[in-house]
This record gives structure tokens, C-alpha cells and sequence, in this order.
């Protein structure tokens, strides 16, 4: 090769993959590869493999394997704040081919939780997906805080309020609760007296680490003379208790109404209501399906809450 070519070619940029960069700060936001690698649905062995290539290609050390786990050297460090711009403009162009006009056709990944998820918001999404038969919709439930701006999730059903940037949120209907019986339990208990404090009573509550929850908050004042007989750190647990006569619980009435062996205690305090709000990207906000879908929910809602109210 003529020496001039061989310097030009000496002289070319060095290409780099982003799935490869996306490794690295798989590996800087998660901490370890095992984590990283659950976060990119891959293998531990793959990413590792990935960033030992991605070293040997760029001539440089990202990552100083330590005892403890894998920590940034200072060349690594210093180009993190540049991969996470790259990485927040890849997202947003994303974001925006995701929300293109394409009208009631395309994918919609929805997240919520618990029972929520599965016993309210899943029959919505279902009899929404029956309507329009182009469109794709997938439902995870799950505990975990979806990143919307990393489209994780394109729509998120939660109480409380969205902290991530950029997010846009709508309070999409409300959640009432009461306090529910089984029909054996309370022929052998009776009716609980609030003018005793349910004095011979038996609750079932929420795990105590959940500490204070707006829908169980009121009962230390009502019930202050019953007994907790199970904390639970689920409703589904809190429903079985219930059901099955050991306990008398705080159940939200999307699930209680429904069971036929369940009975509803009336007690002079009001019972409560937490919000279930919707979430989503500001990008994401004009999007047809995502627009469409968002409006069907809060119909069925009031739908649901008209049928349910607990005061009645």
C-alpha cells in the first residue's frame, strides 16, 4: 500500500456500535453485569463479552474489575455525561417515530399494579384491544417504576403522584374502599360496634413496613379495641382472609362487590378514595392510540365508580 493510503487509512475515524456504548451504561446504571444484563434482557456472559471487546476495539480501560463488582476508571467517567446525551437524543427520536400519526394502529406497552392491574385495568385494555383490531397492547404488572422517558412503558396506571421529568399525568378515576365481612364471620362475631371499637373483632392490615396507607389510616380510631389477627402485605392476601371468615378488612370495591359471600360493614366514618392516575411521556401526548386509549379508561372509570359507590 502506497504510504500516502496507508496514513489516510491510519487516519479514519473510529466507528463505534451504540449497542455497545448502551452496555456501558447498562453496566454505570445498574452496577453490576448480572443487573445490567437483566435491564437489556441479555446474559451476564454477553455483556461481559461486549464490554471486553469494546475495551480491545477503543485501546482504553472503562472499567476497573474490582472484588466488589466493576467501577469506572477516569477515561470512563469522563465520557458518561457525553453517552448519556447520546443516549437521552436516541430516546427522543424513538419517542417521536413512536408517537407519528399512524391513527389506531401501532403497540402500546402498559404498566400498572397488583391487582389494579389485573382486575381493573386488564378487562379495560382487553375490551379496548376487541375494538380496534390494529392495534397491539401489552400489559405488565409489576412494582417497579417504568422510566417513561426510556420508553419502558408507554402509559403508566398508579396511585400518587409522577416525579420523572417531562411526564404528563391525568387523574384518571378514583378507587373506593370498605370494610368487608364474610357471612360466616359475622354470624359468629356479629356486626361490628363502632361505639366499642369493634371490641371482639379481628382485622386483617396491611404489612406494618407499608407504614401509614390512606385507606387503612382510619381505623386505629374506629377499631381501637380489635385485634389484628394477619398483616399482609398484599390485597390479594387481604381478600383471601376475608373470604375465608378469620378477618374483617378494608377491601377496594372493584374486588369486593363482586363476591357474592362478602358483605359490606356500614360504619358512620366515610370510607375512602385514592386516585388512580394515569402516566405518560409529554412526546407520547398526541398520539392517536395513546390519546384514544387514555379516554376509554377514564369512561369505564366513571362507569365502575357510578356502579360501586360506597356510600350508597
Amino acid at each position: 500500500m502506497p504510504v500516502i493510503q496507508k496514513r489516510m487509512a491510519q487516519a479514519r475515524p473510529m466507528t463505534m456500535d451504540w449497542d455497545d456504548l448502551k452496555v456501558v451504561l447498562a453496566i454505570v446504571r445498574n452496577g453490576t453485569l448480572s443487573a445490567a444484563a437483566r435491564a437489556l434482557g441479555t446474559t451476564q456472559s454477553t455483556v461481559s463479552r461486549r464490554l471486553d471487546a469494546l475495551e480491545r476495539r477503543l485501546s482504553v480501560k472503562l472499567f476497573d474489575r474490582e472484588a466488589g463488582g466493576l467501577r469506572l476508571t477516569a477515561l470512563g467517567q469522563s465520557l458518561i455525561e457525553g453517552l448519556e446525551q447520546m443516549d437521552a437524543g436516541a430516546l427522543s427520536v424513538q419517542r417521536q417515530v413512536a408517537a407519528r400519526d399512524t391513527g389506531l394502529s401501532g403497540e402500546i406497552l402498559v404498566t400498572s399494579l397488583d391487582w389494579l392491574g389485573d382486575e381493573v385495568i386488564a378487562p379495560m385494555l382487553a375490551r379496548f384491544g376487541a375494538m380496534h383490531p390494529g392495534l397491539v397492547i401489552e400489559l405488565v404488572n409489576d412494582t417497579k417504576v417504568f422510566n417513561l422517558a426510556r420508553r419502558e412503558a408507554d402509559l403508566a396506571f398508579r396511585f400518587g403522584s409522577f416525579t420523572q421529568e417531562n411526564l404528563i399525568e391525568r387523574r384518571i378515576g378514583e378507587v373506593a374502599y370498605a370494610l368487608y365481612a364474610s357471612e360466616g364471620y359475622l354470624e359468629r362475631h356479629g356486626q361490628p360496634d363502632v361505639t366499642n371499637g369493634f371490641c371482639g373483632h379481628l382485622l386483617v392490615l396491611l404489612d406494618r413496613a407499608a407504614g401509614a396507607v390512606p385507606h387503612e389510616a382510619w381505623l386505629p380510631v374506629l377499631a381501637h379495641r380489635a385485634r389484628t389477627a394477619l398483616h399482609a402485605n398484599g390485597l390479594r392476601a387481604h381478600l383471601a382472609a376475608v373470604r375465608s371468615g378469620a378477618a374483617i378488612g378494608v377491601l377496594p370495591c372493584f374486588l369486593a362487590e363482586g363476591d357474592a359471600s362478602l358483605r359490606r360493614v356500614v360504619v358512620s366514618h366515610p370510607m375512602p378514595v385514592r386516585a388512580v392516575r394515569v402516566g405518560l411521556h409529554s412526546d407520547m401526548r398526541d398520539t392517536p392510540r395513546i390519546r384514544a386509549l387514555v379516554d376509554f379508561v377514564a369512561r369505564e372509570f366513571a362507569q365502575l365508580e357510578q356502579q360501586l359507590n360506597p356510600q350508597s
